[in-house]
């Protein structure tokens, strides 16, 4: 049988602040390996080889559309599509766009696979022999949730209590779910046995999700649906209906769908998956799945210690010496530091919270920010003025935009710059700058074959990454 993986790219990892942020959280960062955790997750299929699969349907928010479409390519994956959501719902709408596309695509019957971006398992053999069991027993059982066999007492997870089982196919009829409990009933659940930590990784038929909507979840069916038949197909990527889409509740598959089934049903069995599985939710347990010194220390870039023991420390910039520390997180990042207790590390939300709250942008992006045509990397800023690092990608081009509240000088320091000056077009070399004055029209193209480096100065009141208003864009950017 065949199976379709179904990857959710959603989630901004805020526990692992100041690595992952908004704009490129921790499924699009290698924080294991060579690859990122999203690559990962793609990667593993190759390694399976016993399972049928199709390419894989990978939903995304709009944002990250380009991110995943580079280190897709880089792996040399081809996928079935690339789905964007206009606006974030949770995993219920999103899995539903997903059938919905199916659907009405010719592929009711599909079986799926759903699986989050963003997970660490280590034992594949022993995933893909779940998956086998999962797909054996697909005819009876609507859903199949994979529940992670517990290493200890954690309250960071919901929890699936296991109800009666079949030794022949290694399965568990789903006797209740378990909302995140205190460090108590974690301790009771862990000793007893028979409770599982829920993966957030499922297997269902295409039609038994869309029956479900239809009877516990109307408003999300109707909606989704809305969304993919007036979706467009932008580049590479399935752009849903925003107008529809928002529409829909903003609701998890576990509540929508999951426990109203369990209240009503018992036709949701659960895998009991023991692979070396990790969300990676928090530094503490980054740390714990890291290459660690003599003295358990995780060390990465640029860094010297005495003394420390048992610590996660890893500097982007600079730097780090660490000294008569012992169970502690350090980051130094261009442009923040993190210290914390690594007991202590499931607070760092509270933290990104509070940037928001503040509207601080550190909560959003790295210093250094990934677009479509290339990168730029604020260096300086102060009050009236920011310096910008700008590298455009080889035959690239900015969008042509203007500006309400700055204006820019732009000096080319590699490389030849194709400019858009209101109604001109200049070309400039190395050494050679242009002023853009504020509510002009302008853009940069990359005509060459190697890499443009450009700075740029801004200058004036307002200073932000939203004062941009786009006229024409390559890469789909500019609002219909």
């Amino acid at each position: 049988m065949q199976v379709i993986p179904v990857i959710l790219c959603g989630g901004s990892g805020k526990r692992l602040w100041p690595l992952s942020r908004e704009s490129y959280p921790k499924q699009f960062l290698p924080l294991t390996s060579k690859n990122t955790l999203f690559q990962e997750t793609l990667t593993r299929f190759n390694e399976l080889k016993n399972i049928n699969f199709s390419k894989p349907i990978i939903i995304s928010n709009d944002e990250h559309r380009f991110i995943i479409a580079e280190q897709i390519k880089q792996i040399g994956i081809k996928q079935e599509a690339i789905i964007l959501e206009p606006i974030g719902r949770n995993t219920a709408p999103a899995i539903a766009a997903v059938t919905e596309y199916l659907s009405q695509n010719g592929s009711e019957e599909a079986l799926l696979l759903i699986l989050p971006s963003d997970h660490l398992i280590h034992d594949i053999e022993s995933f893909g022999a779940a998956i086998e069991n999962a797909i054996n027993i697909s005819d009876k059982f609507d859903f199949t949730l994979f529940g992670i066999v517990p290493n200890g007492p954690n309250t960071n997870y919901g929890y699936i209590k296991k109800g009666k089982n079949s030794d022949e196919n290694n399965y568990h009829i789903v006797d209740k779910f378990v909302e995140k409990p205190n460090h108590e009933d974690a301790d009771k659940f862990y000793k007893s046995g028979n409770y599982l930590w829920n993966s957030g990784m499922f297997l269902f038929k295409n039609t038994a999700y869309a029956d479900a909507l239809e009877e516990y979840a109307p408003n999300i069916k109707k909606y989704a649906s809305e969304s993919v038949k007036k979706a467009k197909n932008d580049q590479d990527f399935f752009r849903l209906d925003k107008a529809s889409f928002e529409q829909c509740t903003d609701i998890s598959i576990d509540y929508a769908v999951m426990e109203k089934i369990l209240s009503t049903k018992t036709n949701i069995s659960t895998i009991s998956l023991d692979a070396g599985w990790d969300d990676l939710g928090s530094f503490s347990s980054l740390w714990a799945n890291s290459k660690l010194d003599e003295k358990e220390n995780s060390i990465s870039g640029d860094v010297i210690t005495e003394s420390t023991a048992s610590s996660f420390l890893y500097s982007e910039s600079g730097l780090l010496a660490a000294v008569g520390v012992n169970d502690l997180i350090i980051i130094n990042m261009s442009d923040a530091v993190l210290v914390a207790s690594k007991s202590e590390s499931e607070k760092i939300a509270n933290i990104v919270k509070s940037l928001n709250e503040n509207q601080r942008e550190e909560a959003v992006f790295h210093r250094k920010v990934t677009r479509p045509w290339g990168t730029f990397d604020s260096t300086d800023e102060d009050e009236g003025f920011k310096v910008k690092r700008l590298t455009v990608n080889p035959k690239a081009k900015l969008s042509l935009q203007m500006h309400h509240k700055r204006e820019e000088f732009w000096v080319v320091v590699n490389g030849t710059a194709k400019v858009t000056k209101g109604e001109d077009i200049i070309l400039l070399d190395r050494g050679e700058f242009v002023h853009i004055p504020l509510g002009m029209t302008h853009s940069i193209e990359n005509p060459g074959d190697q890499i443009l480096e450009i700075i740029e100065v801004q200058m004036g009141d307002y200073l932000g990454e939203d004062d941009i208003v786009r006229f024409d864009d390559v890469y789909g950017r500019v609002e219909k």
